[in-house]
């Protein structure tokens, strides 16, 4: 069906990842920098050229736009989503793609910075790729793949379905969020201006992964306060909160209950942050787990912890306050279960092998899903993302045109 078309993912994917879309953590506005409207304002632009309806690019960064729907049947409306910032762990500035067609196998070194170095040891996946394209950054940036690739393949999607009218679909919502990087990318969505009943993201890594399940999440601050004293005369009386959480983070255990020593379905506390002064000081965690319910335990075990430390201490006093930054979506998908029925029967059209795994983070679409709209994540083909060493195969990109092509179409399918 979609062999013979000439897709426009790759020279729009080169196009957007030229524009620096970085999100700040610090900004308390919305989006949290300008310059990620440079991308989504040439995003709506393209829609409108493209004849989608309704086409949107809000004060906060969103993008919204409507594929009519062509058919006699009553289909629920469905949105295609990705966000258009880039990280702010590595720069985005000033990106140089590289095309490197039909890629030998052999290490890529990257020409800015000869340290820069792919290779299948380090990458294995790259082997899959050997004698296809892939597309990676210069040596100084990150590439930008996330989640620009998922931008790229929603677009190239929109191509199609506007140039191939014999495709049958319902109505079809896109969708474009800012800052999802540092945690805002639902924090002035409109889903009434949205309209749909059912979501995909496309912010998923390797060919086939289908994922519909996320981290539980939430955010923890330990806060210390000490007793201050002039330091040339603190004896017996001056107790140094910076000194006791320095003793808490050493009391954390070496071997668990961290990100570097846990993996699979595992669930951690990490120490994100430290701020404060000799009276007063604070450090901040993020607190993870599949299975919602264990957050609470590992909160308690954290203060546990924290509260021993302080204990050891005359006149310091602590408090932990703990805040819901997001929930497993999974926990909503399971009452939609068509939702990623159809995206797996998507994926086995286009002839791939479901790969359905949870993922150690939290997408848009999780806070999505408890937002009212059930929303799992597809593939995009994104690899070593935040990094200078980010990569994308070609024919991820134009494989998930494809499967969003068949998506559609299923839901026109199972329509009445």
């Amino acid at each position: 069906m979609i062999a013979n078309y000439k897709h426009t993912v790759v020279e729009r994917f080169l196009e957007y990842v030229q524009i620096d879309t970085q999100s700040n953590p610090n900004s308390t506005t919305h989006p949290t920098t300008e310059k990620q409207k440079n991308l989504s304002n040439l995003l709506a632009q393209q829609l409108v050229l493209l004849g989608l309806q309704d086409v949107v690019a809000d004060e906060y960064g969103y993008v919204y736009a409507t594929i009519p729907s062509n058919t006699t049947k009553k289909v629920p409306v469905i949105c295609f989503c990705s966000h258009v910032d880039t990280a702010p762990d590595c720069s985005g500035n000033n990106v140089k793609p590289i095309f490197h067609a039909n890629y030998s196998g052999n290490d890529i070194i990257l020409p800015d910075d000869d340290n820069q170095i792919l290779s299948i040891q380090k990458y294995p996946y790259l082997k899959e790729h050997i004698g296809n394209s892939i597309i990676t950054a210069s040596g100084k940036t990150l590439l930008g793949a996330d989640d620009k690739a998922g931008v790229a393949i929603i677009m190239d999607m929109v191509n199609y379905l506007t140039t191939h009218s014999s495709i049958k679909h319902g109505t079809i919502k896109i969708l474009f969020t800012p800052d999802e990087e540092v945690g805002q990318g639902t924090a002035k969505i409109n889903l009434e201006k949205l309209g749909a009943d059912f979501a995909y993201t496309l912010d998923g890594g390797e060919l086939g992964t289908l994922e519909d399940e996320t981290f539980s999440a939430d955010g923890a601050t330990i806060t210390v306060h000490g007793v201050i004293a002039h330091p040339g005369y603190a004896k017996n009386k001056l107790v140094n909160a910076l000194k006791i959480v320095g003793e808490i983070l050493a009391s954390l255990p070496e071997n668990e209950f961290s990100p570097e020593t846990t993996d699979g379905r595992q669930g951690f506390v990490h120490p994100t942050a430290i701020e404060g002064i000799a009276e007063k000081a604070s450090i901040n965690f993020i607190v993870r787990d599949f299975e919602t319910s264990k957050l609470k335990e590992h909160e308690q075990r954290l203060e546990a912890i924290a509260q021993k430390v302080v204990a050891k201490y005359k006149g310091a006093t602590m408090q932990m306050d703990v805040f819901e930054q997001y929930r497993n979506m999974k926990e909503v998908l399971d009452k939609y279960p068509q939702v990623v029925e159809h995206a797996a029967k998507a994926y086995k059209r286009a002839g791939l092998n479901v790969i359905n795994e949870p993922i150690r983070g939290g997408t848009d679409g999780s806070r999505l899903s408890f937002m009212g709209l059930p929303c799992p994540n597809l593939f995009t083909g994104m690899q070593a993302i935040h990094s200078k060493n980010e990569w994308i195969g070609v024919k991820d990109m134009e494989k998930a045109v494809e499967v969003l092509v068949h998506l559609a179409q299923i839901w026109e399918e199972e329509g009445v």
